[in-house]
Parts: structure tokens; sequence; C-alpha cells
């Protein structure tokens, strides 16, 4: 994974509350077992018709709105268990979730894949949508270490569990992580 300080960029808005798996990556869409290309159909059914063309007003399709940050309505990630949500976000390029309410497995989900989910009061998140709504240009800092994110001169600050921190700011899995021990682990063994 990818290691993670830092985010200035600008945000993608999507003001739609219960934002379930099977709309973020459609279970027809789950035939692969590795992370690649899942991005290509990252809100499949919201963004392209039946014919496979792009619906115009759905926001991924307009380049008004970009960025490496998605801004979701409350209760972003509901529905079945799915890891392949996480990929089609982070193959699309989201290294940011906001909202105001994240469904627990895709929180972890999120996490063990290199994406930050960034927890929010309901009044922030309604300031975030009307600033990037109406200049979509804003940056948004979104800062690890100091667990903040910010635009301006607004600034909330989240929670994240310590190990999942680290693990983003040293881009470790969990496999990465207990790698890193090796030699702890090692020496423990042979103590014996």
């Amino acid at each position: 994974m990818k290691a993670f300080s830092t985010i200035h960029s600008t945000a993608v808005p999507l003001p739609i509350e219960n934002i379930d798996t099977d709309q973020i990556i459609p279970a027809r869409f789950l035939k692969a077992t590795t992370r690649e290309g899942f991005g290509d159909n990252l809100f499949r059914d919201w963004r392209f018709d039946e014919q496979g063309k792009e619906k115009a007003d759905f926001v991924l399709n307009q380049s008004t709105y970009t960025g490496e940050i998605l801004i979701g309505g409350a209760n972003f990630g509901c529905g079945s268990s799915r890891e392949h949500a996480a990929w089609a976000l982070g193959d699309y390029g989201f290294r940011v979730v906001v909202s105001s309410f994240f469904a627990d497995i895709f929180k972890n989900n999120a996490l063990n894949n290199g994406i930050l989910p960034v927890q929010v009061s309901d009044d922030f998140l309604q300031k975030l949508f009307t600033q990037i709504q109406q200049e979509p240009q804003t940056k948004i800092e979104v800062d690890l270490e100091a667990q903040k994110i910010s635009f301006n001169g607004e600034e909330a600050f989240f929670e994240i569990n310590a190990y999942k921190k680290m693990c983003l700011q040293k881009g470790y899995s969990d496999l990465d992580y207990l790698l890193s021990l090796e030699k702890e682990i090692v020496a423990f063994e042979f103590s014996n």
C-alpha cells in the first residue's frame, strides 16, 4: 500500500445517504480475485446507462469535480461486507472518503486497503458539501498525523484506531506489519 500522511486535494461530492456496497460495486462485477480494474465499474449503475454510455448528470462523469477525496452522505458503505467496494474506490483513485457515518465493515475494509474513512459531524459534512458545490476547486486538507480535516478556515478532528493509523502512515497491510517485526518474532521464538 502507498504510505499516507497528508492529502491536499479537491473533492467529489456525492450527497446521497445510505450508499451501499452494491451501489459502490455491483455484485455482477465481483468475479475477479485481484484488486485491479474495479475502478472501471465504481458506481456502475449510476455512472452508465443500459447501453454502457455515461450518464451526464452523474458526478463522476462531470469534469467539474475531481480529486482524491470522495464526500458521501450518512451511512456510507452499508449493505454487504464485500471488500471489493474498497478495492473499487481505491482503484478509481480515491484515498479518502468523508461521511458523517460509516458502516463498520466498510470502514475496516477501507482501512485495510489504504483508504482513510474520515467521519465528521452532520454539520461539518453539510458545510463541506455546500463549499464544494459552490466552489468545486476548493482544496481540502486531510492530515492523518493530526487527525484533522480542514478547508477555508473550517476544521474538524476525526478518530482512528492507533494501529490502523500507523499502518496507513507506513503503507503497511496487516501482513506487512507482521513482517516488519520478523527479527523480534524470530528472537522471541529462539529465546525459549
